[in-house]
């Protein structure tokens, strides 16, 4: 129906006058000077005629049934090897479009003698940035080489032997990883086909290559990968990681400015010292120095932008089209990331996630696989590779598409999504307790009385718990192990509520949200939520935990995960934009983003909910750290101000009994 502006009116009344006007004038009115005539006869009356029946419509198609899953893993698949050995070739250049060089080593099968079978063969590629001869072969299988697979490892831009300024994951590493396929796929060894590999980095790197859109990638095996490089690692709650980042800067340029005798022939006279005053220069003047000064004096790189998610693999999913496994852990630094980038990738292509009880280390190296069933990472990959690069039987599309580990139940079970599909979610209130302020009560029921408990804003807490070893990458947890299992000693500085003991179980699964009502007596505080269970010795044992700075806590409801109505898990814009004052002793609300976690809380056992300002060295208050440093947090916990945690839970039956 057409629709009229109101400057249309006028006009329109003038053209419906000017017709009635019109009509008039041909003869409508009985006080004419022109003679009236007869009106022509009326026709017949006609019979009116029945409305055809209308054409009955098709019976829609019977629903059909959805495809059953299958939730149970077979361990069974293994075959021989083809090829009794495997040959490294002399490390060779790959020149992408800018002129710059990479430099890759490649493993062919070779018979007993060391001699090159001469293929082709599907192809495995690894693209890494922590120097590949310094490494040796550790990031290429020979268990896959010897089945009929080559395997190329190339440094990135900037690393290793390979020339140019380190990147991150910027758009020239894509520019290079989509001229390193075009690359292989030239290459006499190779039919073709390809296959990512990776843990860490070089997993990231395989979902960036899986990204380019390349139709010779046809199946990646990416391990502990990172899938937002903002909110995982480097500024997750808004404020700088100063326990991984440091460590992983230091180490790539490191591994980046040590001679390395590429092994190049006469052809290239002075690339070593040439590449290695590329790399420093890169460091101190290009990336490295810049960012690090950026991000901790509050620019550019201190906000959520185009630079951090083009270097995000979440950012590319939907431009992934292979089958894709994903290897995560429930300790892991990218402990968020991991099933948002399955969740990513499950409409669109064949996605399996796989969850352990690991941190970065043992993630990576799949550690205590087999169990429960779940074959080791060697077997689960060669099945993976087998049957998308060599068409082979090996069962790998029938792999469960959830596995995860249960912490307190410490076994593995399966699902047919995640979060689990039977999820549903239960608030637990904080509620304070008059004589004892900082050890408060959990409860269903939101609290009647005002309570309130104010907390020094100590920047250091934090240093003996879980969270500094799983955010250090285990280093820490080596060093003061006592402090990786418990929680008790940074409890110490914290609000802690602990419900009363459970009359059954209680099963976690998914991302949690803690609603927090706080002020401070500064002009910002982060607001830590820790979650762990309290067992009948009073050893409070961790399970995940969150941090958000209080002026950076805006949520984007429209991005926001919720369930049965309540929020689970904040998403924060972490903009310039998007901050927010934080007024001394005015209260505000932080949604807390508590990093994804499966667990069972047994009958008898407590949960436990601690709320602080601080989680060192995970995060700093760098670059807020005279706004924050040594004031008072006080959390609420009242009827108006009612703080909170959701947590989705699953009905006991969804667990077989173990």
């Amino acid at each position: 129906m057409p629709t009229f502006s109101r400057r249309s009116v006028p006009l329109l009344f003038t053209l419906l006058t000017a017709l009635a006007l019109s009509l008039t004038a041909c003869g409508g009115s009985s006080s004419s000077s022109t003679p009236a005539t007869l009106a022509p006869p009326l026709p017949e009356p006609v019979e009116p005629q029945p409305e055809p029946e209308p054409e009955p419509e098709p019976e829609p198609d019977p629903p059909t049934a959805p495809e059953p899953v299958n939730l149970h893993w077979d361990d069974s698949y293994q075959r021989d090897v083809d090829y009794p050995a495997t040959v490294t070739l002399p490390q060779q250049l790959i020149t992408v479009r800018d002129g710059t060089r990479l430099a890759a080593t490649l493993i062919l099968p070779a018979d007993a003698d060391g001699n090159a079978a001469s293929g082709p063969f599907p192809t495995i590629a690894t693209f890494t940035g922590y120097n590949q001869f310094y490494s040796g072969s550790t990031f290429a299988d020979p268990a896959l080489v010897q089945r009929g697979y080559a395997y190329i490892t190339i440094d990135m831009r900037g690393t290793g032997a390979s020339q140019g300024t380190w990147q991150a994951f910027g758009p020239l590493d894509h520019n290079d990883i989509a001229d390193a396929l075009q690359y292989i796929q030239q290459q006499p060894w190779s039919n073709g086909d390809i296959g990512l590999n990776g843990a860490s980095y070089m997993g990231i790197t395989g979902l960036l290559a899986g990204a380019q859109g390349d139709p010779a990638v046809k199946a990646i095996f990416a391990i502990v990968p990172m899938g937002d490089a903002y909110r995982d690692i480097v500024f997750s709650g808004g404020q700088i990681n100063l326990g991984f980042i440091p460590l992983w800067m230091t180490l790539v340029t490191g591994l980046g400015v040590v001679p390395t005798p590429a092994g190049f022939d006469n052809r290239t006279p002075g690339y070593t010292l040439g590449t290695l005053l590329e790399h420093l220069q890169g460091a101190l003047t290009d990336f490295q120095v810049p960012v690090i000064a950026s991000a901790l004096l509050g620019g550019d790189r201190a906000y959520d932008d185009p630079f951090w998610r083009v270097r995000s693999p979440l950012e590319h999913a939907d431009n992934i089209s292979a089958p894709t496994f994903i290897v995560g852990g429930l300790k892991d630094i990218f402990q968020r990331g991991e099933p948002l980038l399955y969740e990513a990738l499950k409409g669109h292509t064949t996605a399996k996630l796989l969850l352990g009880p690991w941190e970065h280390l043992d993630g990576s190296a799949g550690a205590g696989l087999p169990r429960d069933g779940v074959p080791d990472l060697g077997r689960i990959r060669l099945a993976w590779f087998d049957h998308y690069l060599k068409q082979l039987d090996s069962g790998a599309e029938q792999f469960p598409p959830v596995t995860q580990y249960y912490l307190g139940a410490e076994r593995y079970h399966t699902a047919a999504d995640w979060p689990h599909p039977q999820a549903e979610v239960r608030t637990f209130y904080l509620h304070g307790r008059e004589l004892l302020p900082l050890f408060g009560s959990l409860s269903s029921e939101a609290p009647t009385k005002k309570h309130s408990t104010a907390l020094l804003q100590t920047p250091l807490n934090g240093l003996c718990s879980a969270s500094a070893s799983q955010w250090t990458a285990g280093l820490l947890g080596m060093l003061l192990s006592p402090c990786s299992a418990q929680n008790n000693a940074v409890e110490l500085f914290e609000a802690v509520y602990t419900s009363a003991p459970l009359e059954q179980d209680l099963i976690i699964n998914g991302p949690i949200a803690g609603q927090i009502w706080a002020s401070t007596t500064g002009f910002d505080t982060n607001v830590v939520v820790r979650i762990s269970v309290v067992d009948a010795k009073g050893l409070s044992r961790p399970l995940t935990q969150g941090i958000q700075m209080a002026s950076m806590s805006a949520n984007d409801s429209t991005r926001a995960r919720y369930l049965d109505g309540e929020l689970i898990q904040p998403w924060h814009p972490f903009t310039r934009d998007s901050g927010q004052p934080v007024r001394p002793f005015t209260p505000f609300q932080a949604d807390v983003e508590v990093f994804p976690t499966s667990a069972v809380i047994r009958a008898g056992e407590k949960l436990r909910i601690s709320v602080g300002p601080s989680d060192f060295p995970r995060l700093s208050p760098i670059p807020d750290l005279l706004t924050s440093l040594l004031g008072l947090m006080t959390v609420y916990s009242e009827p108006e101000r009612a703080s909170r945690v959701n947590i989705p839970v699953l009905p006991l039956a969804a667990l077989p009994a173990s």
